[in-house]
C-alpha cells in the first residue's frame, strides 16, 4: 500500500485541509472533526483501494482504514501543518445533536485511559493464574506487591479521568488532576473511616460533606472537571491582572473542590450506585437478556458509534462490584462473531481480492478489532452480517446464563480473554472460552451457508441478467416532493450502507408524505417520524422522516392515517415541519426503504434528482424460480 498517495487521496477528498479541524485515530479509523461535513466526497472515498468505510457519526467524520491506520495518519500528518492533541481544534460550524455531543464526549474521555486499565486488569489475570497454579500465595509478598501495582490503576483511576476530561472539556490539566487527589487523599480517606464507624457527620464551613470513598469511582470526576470548565474561565476574568497567576488557580479550586466534595461527588456516588444496583437487579431477575441483546446488536452500535455509550457502563461496573457481567462479555460474543463471519466469508469467496482483505479483516476480528470486518466484509455482503448476529446473540446468551464475569475490560475478543480470570478461579475464563467458542462456530457455519457471492455482489441499481422467470413488476411512486439520492448519501450507516434494506432517499422540499403505492399501513410509532407499508404485492416499505428525529418526540409531526388503514397511492399519509428538524440540528433527509428486499426480487432505482410526488422513483421485478 502506497500510504503517501492514498494520505493525498483522503485529505482532497475529505475537503482539503482547509475543511479539517483536528484529527486523531484510534485502532482502525482516522477521526476526522471537518468544519464542514457536506464538503467530503463519500463515495470517492469508499471507493479509494486502503478505505474500507465512511461513518459520519458521534461528531466526527470516520474513514475505516484498518490496522495500517497509523501509517495513514503519520503520512497526513508529514503533508499537513494539522496538530495531533485530539479535540485540539473542535469547533462545529453546524450543530451537533445532543446524543452526537456526548458520545464524543464519552469517547473522548475513556479512550485515553483504557491502555492502563486494561495493563491493570491483566495483571490481575495474571495474579489469579499463579494463584490458581499454587505458584503464588495470596499472603506472600510478591502477590502483594504485584496487586497493589495492578491496584494503582483502578484505585487512581480519578486522576487518570481528570486528565483526559480536562482534555476534552477544555480546562487546565493539571488543577483537574488536583481535584483528582482531593478526592483520594490519605487524610480525607481517614476521615471518611472514622466518620462511618462514629457516625458523626464531616463539615467544611458548616457544610455537611458525605463519607463517601471515591477510590475506583468515575463518574463523580468527571462531573467536577466538567465544572471546573465553567468555574476557570470566570476565574481568570475576575483575577486582577497583577495577581491573576495565582488568583485564577486559587479561586478555581477553592470553589470546585468544596462544591465536588459537597454536591457533585455525592450525586456521582449515587449516580454510579444507581447504576449498579440496577445491573444487580437486572442480573437477579433475567441476567441473560442484556448479554444476549448487545451479543446480537453490537454491530449495529459500532455501526452508529453509539456503543462508546455502552464501554462505560461496563467500567462502572468493574469499579463498583469488581467485575462486569453484561456488557464485555455480550461484546466478546459479538467481535468474535464479526471476525468469523468474515472468516467465513475468505473460505467461500472464490475472489482473491475478496479472500486477501476478509482473512485479514476475520482475524482482526477475533481478536477485538471489529470495524475490518464489519465496513470490509460484513456490512458490504449482508449475509455475514446477520451470521454474525445470530451466533453473537446465542453465544451472548450462554455466557449470561452462566454469569461470565469480566474482572478488567480490554478490546473484546481472544486476545483479552485471560480479563476473565478473577475471584482465584478460573470456571469465568472457562466459560467465556465456551461463549466464544460457540459465538465463532455458529456464526462460521450460517455465514458459509447463506453467504453467496454472485448474488451479493450484484449492483443494487442494476437489474442481474436474470436466471428466474419475471412474474410481474411493482412501481415505488416517490411519497414526497424533493431531490432524488442515493441511500449511501444517508449519514447513517443503518440505511446507507443498506442495513434495512434497498431503496433510496429523498431532501424534502415541503412538509408532506403520500402514499407511493395502493397499500396497507403497517407500522406507525408513537414520534410519529416514519410509517411503515405493505403493498398488495408483498413489499414492505419503510419511510423515515429525517434522521435521528425521533429524539424529537413527536415534535412537528402528525399522521394523517392509522395503522391498519387501507390507503391508495397519493393518499396523504403524514405532515411534518421542516423547521422544527433544522431548528433542532437535525437533518430531513428522508430514507425510502424496501425493508423485506431479501424477499422480493431484484429493485432497480429510477430517478435521482429533482422529482415530485408520483413520479416514478423505484421498480421492483418481482421474480420465482424456473422449472427446469
Amino acid at each position: 500500500m502506497n500510504y503517501k498517495d492514498l494520505a493525498a487521496t483522503i485529505i482532497e477528498n475529505v475537503g482539503g485541509e482547509e475543511n479539517i479541524q483536528g484529527l486523531t485515530h484510534c485502532a482502525t479509523r482516522l477521526r476526522f472533526n471537518l468544519q464542514d461535513d457536506n464538503q467530503p466526497k463519500e463515495k470517492v472515498l469508499k471507493e479509494t483501494p486502503g478505505v474500507m468505510g465512511v461513518v459520519n457519526k458521534g461528531g466526527q467524520y470516520q474513514v475505516i482504514i484498518g490496522s495500517d491506520v497509523g501509517n495513514v495518519y503519520s503520512e497526513i500528518m508529514k503533508q499537513t501543518i494539522l496538530e495531533s492533541k485530539t479535540d485540539e481544534k473542535q469547533e462545529a460550524s453546524e450543530p451537533k445533536s445532543k446524543v452526537a455531543k456526548v458520545i464524543d464526549t464519552i469517547t473522548g474521555i475513556f479512550t485515553p485511559i483504557l491502555p492502563a486499565i486494561t495493563a491493570a486488569g491483566m495483571l490481575k489475570a495474571v495474579l489469579s493464574l499463579l494463584v490458581v497454579f499454587s505458584v503464588l500465595t495470596v499472603e506472600s509478598q510478591s502477590y502483594q506487591i504485584l496487586n497493589f501495582m495492578a491496584d494503582a490503576a483502578f484505585y487512581f483511576l480519578p486522576v487518570l479521568l481528570a486528565a483526559s476530561s480536562a482534555q476534552k472539556f477544555k480546562t487546565n490539566m493539571y488543577l483537574a488532576m488536583m481535584l483528582g487527589g482531593i478526592l483520594l487523599h490519605p487524610n480525607f480517606v481517614a476521615m471518611v473511616t472514622a466518620a462511618k464507624e462514629s457516625g458523626d457527620a464531616i463539615r467544611l464551613f458548616g457544610l455537611p460533606i458525605s463519607a463517601v470513598s471515591y477510590s475506583s469511582s468515575v463518574i463523580p470526576i468527571i462531573l467536577a472537571v466538567w465544572f471546573l470548565s465553567y468555574v476557570e474561565p470566570i476565574a481568570d476574568r475576575i483575577s486582577p491582572k497583577a495577581i491573576k497567576f495565582f488568583s485564577k488557580p486559587l479561586i478555581s479550586i477553592a470553589v470546585v473542590g468544596i462544591v465536588t466534595l459537597t454536591i457533585l461527588g455525592p450525586v456521582g456516588y449515587l449516580i454510579s450506585d444507581w447504576i449498579s444496583t440496577g445491573i444487580t437487579f437486572l442480573e437477579s431477575v433475567s441476567p441473560w437478556i442484556v448479554p444476549l441483546l448487545l451479543g446480537t446488536f453490537t454491530p449495529l452500535f459500532v455501526a452508529t458509534g453509539t456503543h462508546y455509550g455502552l464501554v462505560p457502563i461496563g467500567i462502572n461496573n468493574r469499579m463498583t462490584s469488581g467485575y462486569d457481567t453484561v456488557i464485555y462479555p455480550g461484546m466478546l460474543a459479538s467481535n468474535v462473531s464479526q471476525g468469523a463471519a468474515a472468516l467465513a466469508v475468505g473460505v467461500k469467496s472464490k475472489n482473491q481480492e475478496t479472500k486477501q482483505l476478509a482473512f485479514s479483516a476475520g482475524l482482526t476480528g477475533i481478536f477485538g478489532i471489529t470495524e475490518p470486518a464489519l465496513y470490509g466484509v460484513n456490512l458490504r455482503y449482508k449475509t455475514p452480517l446477520y451470521a454474525a448476529m445470530i451466533g453473537g446473540g446465542v453465544g451472548g446468551l450462554f455466557m449470561g446464563i452462566f454469569r461470565v464475569k469480566n474482572f478488567s475490560g480490554g478490546s473484546p475478543g481472544l486476545l483479552t480473554l485471560p480479563s476473565y480470570i478473577g475471584d482465584n478461579t478460573l470456571s469465568h475464563f472457562y466459560f467465556a472460552c465456551i461463549g466464544a467458542v460457540i459465538s465463532i462456530v455458529i456464526t462460521f457455519i450460517v455465514t458459509f451457508i447463506l453467504f453467496k457471492e454472485k448474488t451479493d455482489e450484484t449492483s443494487t441499481t442494476e437489474v442481474a441478467q436474470p436466471t428466474v422467470k419475471t412474474t410481474e413488476d411493482s412501481d415505488v411512486f416517490a411519497p414526497i416532493n424533493g431531490e432524488a439520492v442515493a441511500l449511501e448519501a444517508v449519514a447513517d450507516g443503518m440505511f446507507s450502507e443498506e442495513i434495512l434494506g434497498q431503496g433510496m432517499a429523498i431532501i424534502p422540499s415541503e412538509g408532506k408524505v403520500y402514499a407511493p403505492f395502493d397499500a396497507t399501513v403497517s407500522a406507525t410509532f408513537d414520534s410519529g417520524h416514519a410509517i411503515g407499508l405493505t403493498s398488495k404485492n408483498g413489499i414492505e416499505l419503510l419511510i423515515h422522516v429525517g434522521i435521528d428525529t425521533v429524539k424529537l418526540d413527536g415534535e412537528g409531526y402528525s399522521y394523517a392515517v392509522a395503522k391498519g388503514q387501507e390507503v391508495k397511492k397519493g393518499d396523504l399519509l403524514l405532515t411534518f415541519d421542516p423547521q422544527v428538524i433544522v431548528k433542532n440540528g437535525l437533518n430531513s433527509i428522508t430514507p425510502v426503504v424496501i425493508t423485506n428486499t431479501n424477499e422480493v426480487g431484484e429493485i432497480l432505482t429510477i430517478n435521482e434528482g429533482a422529482i415530485h410526488s408520483g413520479d416514478q422513483f423505484i421498480k421492483v421485478f418481482h421474480q420465482k424460480r424456473s422449472e427446469v
